[in-house]
């Protein structure tokens, strides 16, 4: 399962990364980056709870689960 970002939706707000902190870390400018330094995170299993949690809770609906 992977973790979809959709910058133009993103608003910085930072609640994805507070939310799942172990694969998310943030930007200069508050913009979400992925640990791993990909595109689309990997997110392991014991994660996939606090990941739904954080694209259900995102305000502009910038994050999507893949696969």
């Amino acid at each position: 399962m992977k973790l979809h970002i959709d910058w133009t939706a993103c608003q910085r707000r930072g609640l994805c990364t507070e939310l799942v902190p172990e694969v998310l870390d943030s930007d200069p400018w508050g913009f979400p980056l992925a640990r791993d330094g990909s595109r689309e995170p990997a997110i392991r299993p014991e994660l996939k709870a606090h990941a739904e949690r954080a694209v259900r809770l995102c305000p502009t609906l910038a994050l999507r689960l893949r696969g």
